[in-house]
């Protein structure tokens, strides 16, 4: 890289309003400074010229879902092996679940995920989620004030907020303090991971979230009753918004056997519910692509699909999964895919950020005509347990960059 860090990206397309057009990027010490159809290497002497001919540039991608299990369980995952994984997928912005030990849920435990974040030295932004309840346990909401200036917004995934009373006082205080709430939808007095389970406090919550006004979103929508629930919502007004995962998208219960890669909570369900979702995406209900990245140790994936635990990781196969079974084949545009993992989850939580002129330099390289099979040895991850193992895709990403930095070839 040239000393300066000035850097000029030659031969790539950029998508604007849904179309692909030729456009060379300049940026310098971190920052987008110029986009042009040709820009001329002779005219910026001090840049290093990158050749990415045939390749797509996107802003970088956002994960509004992932879980990087440090601090408490760092044999599954660190900040440091998450972020790189990220990274590696073309992310440069993460936002890593509170289902930790101490669980972030007041200013000093909040600050424990912290220090370890810059201690570690995260490759990409990583912006934690504060849980909704102390301790993540379902009771008293925690004072949403006193920690919004420095989470993504609130959550206690991984569990639902059984009482309708908790999840009301806690709308109230996201109205108050205009932060999101991030809602893991699971009731208990259901069938065990049914759909009901699910759309039973989706409905709940979006008709409580469409009478207090607050920024409600939904984790990992996987029925179609969801979709409908959350489409309802919107059409009332509601600031209702929703995220379903790449497995949910390509993957149903029939794709499932005997592994502990194909389990996760929700797990997959029918192709109506799938259907559904496709659906959902393309009429835009459904805003939002996260990955639900949930690393274990090998030991605990490997005990059958019953025994093992749940959760998948997914960082490094979104895009080229997604590119390859929604775009490839016209389901959605290569602009909706690039809405749906960069734009919407950037505008929804208050991110900022996009591909123009005085903007970070976070940005992503993808070569979208290469072809190669996804192989879990090859993660960067410490999790390797994905159901999209063996899949033939295109969509590799080749370079990620954050604030002009290169963070991955």
């Amino acid at each position: 890289m040239a000393e300066n860090g000035s850097i000029i990206l030659k031969g790539g397309q950029i998508v604007q309003r849904g179309e692909l057009f030729p456009s060379d990027i300049l940026f310098s010490d971190g920052v987008i400074t110029l986009i042009s159809e040709n820009i001329a290497p002779e005219a910026h002497p001090e840049a290093e010229v990158v050749d990415i001919t045939g390749c797509v540039v996107s802003y970088g991608l956002v994960d509004v879902h992932v879980h990087f299990r440090e601090p408490g369980f760092s044999a599954k995952e660190t900040i440091a092996s998450g972020s790189a994984a990220a990274a590696k997928g073309g992310y440069t912005l993460v936002c890593p679940m509170p289902n930790l030990n101490p669980a972030p849920d007041a200013p000093e435990t909040l600050q424990v995920q912290l220090d370890l974040i810059r201690s570690e030295q995260a490759k990409v932004d990583v912006r934690p989620f504060a849980t909704i309840t102390s301790g993540r346990k379902g009771g008293a909401v925690v004072d949403m004030a006193a920690l919004k200036d420095k989470v993504a917004g609130f959550s206690d995934d991984g569990s639902g907020i059984q009482t309708a009373d908790v999840m009301k006082e806690a709308m109230m205080q996201a109205l108050r303090e205009d932060v999101v709430i991030s809602a893991h939808c699971e009731d208990m007095d259901q069938v065990p991971f049914g759909p009901e389970s699910e759309w039973v406090q989706v409905a709940r919550d979006a008709e409580m979230a469409t009478e207090i006004g607050c920024r409600y979103h939904v984790c990992h929508v996987s029925t179609k009753e969801s979709v409908e629930a959350i489409r309802k919502a919107k059409a009332a007004g509601a600031r209702v918004s929703c995220e379903t995962a790449p497995h949910y998208l390509t993957l149903t219960q029939a794709d499932r056997n005997d592994e502990g890669r194909f389990r996760m909570n929700p797990p997959l369900r029918e192709a109506a519910d799938r259907d559904a979702l496709i659906a959902g995406i393309q009429d835009g209900t459904v805003e939002v692509i996260a990955t639900d990245h949930a690393p274990h140790t090998a030991e605990e994936k490997s005990r059958g699909y019953d025994k093992s635990l749940m959760g998948i990781v997914g960082l490094e196969t979104a895009f080229p999964v997604m590119y390859t079974k929604l775009v490839k084949p016209g389901v959605i545009s290569l602009g909706k895919l690039f809405e749906l993992m960069c734009d919407n989850p950037r505008r929804i939580f208050g991110f900022g950020g996009a591909l123009e002129p005085g903007q970070p330099a976070d940005i992503a390289v993808f070569d979208l005509d290469g072809e190669y099979v996804i192989d879990s040895k090859d993660f960067v991850s410490m999790g390797h347990s994905t159901p999209f193992d063996g899949w033939k895709v295109q969509g590799r990403c080749v370079r990620t960059y954050k604030d002009g930095k290169l963070i991955y070839e």
